[in-house]
């Protein structure tokens, strides 16, 4: 399966994107790729993908339901045939890390 060509036009990682544009640390209003939480994003021609993400702080509260939340959404993606998800600290999140919209939305700009 070719991973650019699956979904009429929108390949696997576009798709894996969006969903993680619309994922949501519940205690921040912006999505966790424009906050900077996502370091990488790889998927493999047989539909494996590889997800690196860090939270906000090793204390997150959401560190026990985040991580799975996202291998889940990326899961159900059609054409996503593994996810191995690693939550890393390093580098540790900070607020540079933000996209400028993510800083906009948040009142840092």
């Amino acid at each position: 399966m070719d991973a650019a060509s699956e979904g009429g036009g929108q390949g696997i990682e576009e798709k894996i994107l969006d969903v993680l544009r619309n994922t949501f640390d519940p205690e921040i209003p912006v999505n966790i790729y424009e906050l900077g939480l996502v370091y990488e994003v790889r998927v493999e021609g047989s539909g494996e993908v590889f997800i690196k993400m860090t939270l906000t702080s090793p204390a997150c509260p959401v560190a026990g339901s985040l991580p799975p939340e996202v291998e889940s959404r990326v899961r159900a993606i059609p054409g996503v045939t593994d996810v191995r998800l690693d939550l890393v600290w390093d580098p540790p999140w900070n607020p540079s890390m933000m996209s400028e919209a993510a800083r906009l939305q948040l009142g840092m700009m």
